[in-house]
């Protein structure tokens, strides 16, 4: 195959497509979204069989268990997966969503009208629902998708675009609207970040190696999504039965997502109270934990912290543990080490949490909640193609609006400038 006039094609294939797109009536975009949702029920056995090839080729290949988690899909996903289009077709149309109208003293009406970015080229790993749900968002803010998933996934993203494209057609829309790459070529990833020619905005979903070489290679704008090293500080005055159940949710309730926390930082004051109890739930969950030496000293199965534990997403049952001495420490630490993704603060005391919320500087920050609570349905936006640690353009998780840009408009009435 030839990478770059395969990838040329579907660049034109895609701002055409477009063109079309960006005019379509909500009622097309909503009709198509149904139809797309309908294919997903009607063939699930289908798409099964294709996720139990990939998983079967991941595991031949040896991927880690945080990747398989990704990859794998249930009966239950794939109506997960059509209910997530279909609530998305439910969700208000931001495309034409006209504000900020005003007169000035000229006469003149000057507003905002929102409209979509054009070409959106999606780059993602494992994870097979994110086709669905990058195909229903874009879509639905009318824009064209371009979407390159992660080679372990190609069977199952293969079929689910072929529903996609089904679901365009029935709709009257162009299929070209929706495309996967269909070659697990990398050089197919080289050429779609380059071509500015024909995409807008590229949205990257995958590890900090994909993301190094995309903002090394990138030629088209991104809205980037680094990785999600995630904390939980345990202030002074935190109730010890929230926080409990806030570490156990935030940390084990999937350990292979971007916003499960990583890291916790428990307040000197009341280490030694609420430590004991944590350290408990965590090692009968099988979670490893790897702490500062105050934390070893009340924690006995505690492993040493390096520095590089500060920093990383284990994405898997570990957790990093260090005694703070209070809520200037925990700002200090979270701003140096996190990934800018989520942090939450358990706390009784309003003044700190309200401090903890101004300065952290992360996309989400949270105050008594999980941090799994970082999510596009949880937050309202019905789904999200990613969540953005950029704090251009988008931040947090990336719904509708996120996909959206806005242009001046201008109401007159034979007015001239004088």
């Amino acid at each position: 195959m030839d990478i770059k006039h395969y990838m040329q094609t579907l660049g034109r294939q895609a701002r055409a497509a477009s063109r079309r797109l960006a005019r379509a009536s909500t009622a097309e975009k909503n009709a198509a979204l149904e139809a797309i949702a309908s294919a997903i029920l009607r063939d699930k056995e289908a798409l099964l069989a294709a996720n139990a090839r990939d998983l079967e080729a991941a595991r031949a290949a040896g991927l880690e268990p945080a990747l398989l988690d990704r990859l794998t899909l249930s009966p239950k996903g794939v109506d997960s997966m059509a209910e997530g289009v279909r609530q998305i077709a439910q969700l208000p149309d931001p495309i034409g969503e006209m504000s900020d109208i005003k007169f000035r003293p000229s006469g003149i009406q000057v507003g905002k009208m929102r409209v979509p970015l054009g070409v959106i080229g999606i780059i993602y790993e494992a994870r097979p629902n994110v086709t669905a749900d990058a195909a229903a968002l874009c879509l639905k803010s009318g824009n064209a998708a371009i979407l390159r998933g992660g080679s372990e996934a190609i069977h199952a993203n293969r079929a689910l675009a072929d529903l996609v494209q089904e679901g365009l057609r029935v709709a009257g829309l162009p299929p070209e609207a929706v495309q996967v790459v269909e070659t697990t070529d990398r050089a197919a990833v080289g050429e779609l970040i380059t071509l500015r020619e024909y995409v807008d905005v590229i949205v990257p979903r995958g590890g900090k190696g994909l993301i190094a070489r995309l903002l090394a290679e990138a030629r088209v704008p991104m809205i980037q999504h680094l990785d999600g090293n995630c904390h939980v500080y345990l202030e002074s005055q935190a109730d010890p039965e929230k926080a409990l159940k806030i570490v156990e949710n935030a940390k084990t309730q999937r350990y292979g997502t971007c916003n499960t926390a990583e890291s916790l930082l428990v307040d000197r004051a009341v280490a030694a109270t609420l430590l004991p109890p944590i350290a408990q739930m965590l090692s009968e969950k099988g979670v490893e934990i790897r702490g500062c030496a105050e934390t070893q000293a009340i924690v006995a199965n505690a492993r040493p912290a390096t520095e590089d534990d500060y920093y990383a997403e284990y994405l898997a049952p570990v957790i990093s543990v260090k005694v703070v001495s209070g809520i200037d420490e925990a700002i200090a630490h979270i701003n140096q080490y996190s990934s800018h993704h989520t942090e939450a603060i358990v706390t009784e005391n309003h003044t700190l949490a309200m401090r903890f919320l101004r300065e952290v500087d992360s996309s989400s920050v949270m105050i008594n909640a999980s941090t799994r609570f970082a999510d596009g349905f949880e937050y309202g936006l019905g789904a999200e193609i990613g969540i953005s640690t950029d704090k251009i353009h988008a931040r947090g998780p990336v719904g509708l609006e996120g996909l959206t840009s806005q242009k001046w408009v201008v109401f007159g009435n034979g007015h001239v400038r004088a």
